[in-house]
């Protein structure tokens, strides 16, 4: 497209809106799906989510399970029933072999004491998921926290928030983290970049963020679009 994007990753945050994602997906040669509950839709989790989560994840344009985490900030949900559906969708990803999309909001600790858990059994199960296992959308903890999960083979999501003035830490990571582990994201509606912040935010704003990042890592915008392009490749096999 004019604005670089070739290709879209939909996730869903509810089982209805799963099932749309997969339906915009099936409809649209360019969009793809990922099916799950989001932590803060935890209260609609029931006996047969799972099952339908699972028999949506079937469908060959789905590509991840997710959105799916931890969100103490927004606090809709209470952190246990948050941890135990986190948990069983970990567990589901784990049994199809789809990585995973992370919302993760004022939940390090606990966060990633279950990522460290889940990618130990993916490695010592040899899954293949622990080479690919997925991605810190919109990453907003520090450079040690996006180091370890580097480590563990994650990918790094940078979203609008990086071309902000007062982004100097996510500016770090950026810096320090090798571009092989970055993805762009534009999780619209929201976190809008500069100079659109403050409206609403759609996919071809992703040119602002790779313009920063291509800023930071010193390399051109189309080399930025390029690489990330091949990450989210590699990770959603699309």
């Amino acid at each position: 497209s004019a604005n670089g994007i070739s290709k879209i990753l939909n996730p869903g945050i509810n089982v209805d809106s799963s099932r749309a994602a997969v339906e915009i997906a099936d409809a649209y040669p360019a969009v793809y799906a990922a099916v799950g509950v989001h932590p803060n839709d935890a209260k609609s989790w029931s006996l047969s989510t799972l099952s339908s989560l699972k028999k949506l994840a079937q469908h060959p344009k789905v590509r991840a399970i997710g959105e799916i985490g931890l969100d103490y900030y927004r606090d809709y949900s209470p952190h246990e029933l948050q941890k135990e559906i986190f948990q069983a969708q970990l567990d589901l990803a784990a049994q199809l072999a789809l990585p995973i999309v992370i919302h993760n909001r004022n939940a390090d600790v606990d966060m990633f004491q279950m990522l460290s858990e889940w990618q130990s059994e993916l490695v010592r199960t040899q899954n293949p998921l622990a080479e690919r296992p997925g991605v810190l959308h919109s990453f907003s903890s520090d450079l040690d926290k996006a180091k370890r999960a580097v480590s563990w083979n994650f990918y790094i999501g940078i979203t609008g928030p990086v071309t902000f003035k007062k982004a100097a830490a996510l500016q770090d990571i950026v810096r320090e983290i090798p571009i092989e582990s970055l993805l762009i994201e534009t999780d619209a509606p929201f976190l809008t970049p500069h100079p659109h912040r403050g409206k609403r935010n759609e996919p071809s704003h992703v040119r602002f963020i790779a313009g920063k990042i291509a800023e930071i890592k010193e390399i051109s915008i189309e080399e930025v679009g390029q690489l990330t392009s091949e990450n989210a490749e590699r990770l959603f096999k699309w």
